[in-house]
């Protein structure tokens, strides 16, 4: 056996050592959403439109907050490269406090700010009715939802992606069990509807954070690394953290810009109905695609983080380019099973025939755009992994700046409908995002070795 043979076989176990789990997990997660598709589908049209609605904007703001288990797990990895892993813990610990102040104040203005949100979007008002209602409910979930995610990257930081993918699995499964139940009701449990979907996912993400937060504290306690709030501590992982809440707010705002590009083509009130129930089960497959390629990205970050902090800059090049093949690999793989699957996939969520009509060229051109996205999500991890989140912001803005006049113009025009929105987000927004990361992947600013990450 050759030597590159040996190493590339060494990086392809430890890859999937962390992906197989993480991709399980990943998987899990947004069958929070497709769960809740499926269910609250079939109340109707309108309830499944108001709920894509909501969906974007719980997706947006947590979203934001994603930092909180990608820049734990970077941290907490190279920490962990370096020796150290009762400051590993530590670090994290920082972060679980971070998420707790973060998640009560976004509850706040969340709930309050549900209605002029919801009414940004421009639905009829029958669609925006169940948007809110759900909303103010599901904004209750928000501390939980974050204290999720901070664990998550102590563990993942710890190279371990199996105990989330056991939370995860059993609190999908706990979600899709209150939901039906709350939703529809059985025995003396009345049946509330649309807003039952949002009880029930609330109370699923309390049990799901209850049970991280029990790992990562005892883990804590054994290296002992203390549990109380340190101010600065919390305060250099929220500094930290800003470059990435940029570089994801650029990606959520493509997000709202799409959807409200959706809107801006559609023709009449019924139009917009049908196109945005349409938009969000693509948007809910995009999702659940985009998670499953992320599971390479989460190995790459944790790799990547520790190697640097074990000062290997050599062997963190030649695992990000194994990584990158498995990223075209399995975006090839995705889209070859999504396009297959387009005439069958809108039948699982949606009793309405036009949505169902409307889903099927959307699907396919998602299908294509696939192994792009499957490098993006490949370096974009490498690059958090490296603590890289300057660039990244700055990245984000441009790809933005690009991407959203294109988009909007597009629906505007005569006969710009849902598959042209699509088209620009699957290969302008994607495209060019993949042009800025493999830009700064040939380079070696990035490379930057030991525990701390400042210099970045």
């Amino acid at each position: 056996m050759t030597r590159l043979s040996w190493v590339r076989r060494a990086h392809d176990r430890e890859i999937l050592r962390l992906a197989v789990p993480a991709f399980l997990a990943l998987v899990a997660e947004p069958l929070f959403l497709l769960s809740d598709a499926a269910i609250v589908g079939h109340l109707g049209t309108p309830e499944l439109a108001g709920l894509g609605v909501a969906a974007v904007v719980l997706q947006t703001v947590v979203g934001l907050c994603v930092f909180l288990a990608y820049g734990t797990t970077a941290g907490v990895a190279r920490r962990l490269g370096a020796g150290d892993r009762r400051g590993a813990l530590a670090q994290g610990v920082d972060g679980l406090w971070l998420a707790v102040v973060i998640g009560a104040v976004a509850t706040v203005v969340g709930i309050a700010a549900s209605g002029p949100v919801v009414a940004a979007f421009g639905p009829s008002p029958v669609v925006a009715d169940h948007a809110t209602t759900y909303l103010r409910i599901a904004f209750l979930g928000t501390v939980p939802l974050l204290i999720m995610l901070a664990a998550t990257g102590v563990l993942r930081g710890l190279q371990d992606t199996r105990t989330p993918l056991v939370v995860a699995v059993g609190g999908n499964a706990l979600n899709i069990v209150l939901n039906l139940l709350l939703v529809y009701g059985a025995g003396p449990v009345a049946g509330l509807g649309l807003p039952g979907s949002a009880i029930g996912s609330v109370l699923a993400q309390v049990a799901s954070a209850a049970a991280l937060l029990v790992v990562v504290v005892r883990g804590a306690r054994r290296e002992g690394a203390s549990l109380r709030p340190h101010a600065a501590g919390i305060r250099a992982a929220g500094r930290a953290g800003v470059p990435l809440v940029v570089r994801t707010l650029t990606l959520r705002a493509a997000l709202l810009v799409t959807t409200y590009a959706v809107t801006l083509g559609a023709v009449d009130a019924t139009d917009s109905s049908v196109d945005l129930a349409t938009h969000q089960l693509a948007l809910t497959l995009w999702t659940f695609l985009a998670f499953v390629l992320d599971a390479i990205a989460i190995a790459a970050q944790a790799i990547t983080g520790r190697l640097l902090g074990a000062g290997d800059a050599t062997g963190t090049r030649e695992v990000t380019r194994r990584m990158v093949q498995w990223g075209v690999g399995s975006g090839v793989v995705s889209g070859v099973l999504l396009a297959a699957g387009s005439p069958l996939l809108g039948h699982l969520f949606t009793g309405d025939p036009a949505v169902r009509d409307a889903l099927v060229p959307v699907l396919v051109v998602a299908a294509l755009a696939q192994p792009i996205a499957g490098v993006v999500f490949v370096l974009d991890g490498v690059l958090i992994g490296a603590g890289d989140g300057r660039y990244l912001a700055r990245g984000g803005v441009v790809t933005l700046v690009v991407y959203a006049p294109v988009v909007l113009l597009v629906a505007g025009l005569a006969g710009g409908g849902l598959v042209a929105v699509w088209l620009c987000f699957a290969f302008l927004f994607m495209g060019a995002r993949l042009v800025v990361l493999l830009h700064r992947a040939r380079g070696d600013a990035w490379l930057v070795t030991g525990p701390d990450r400042s210099r970045l």
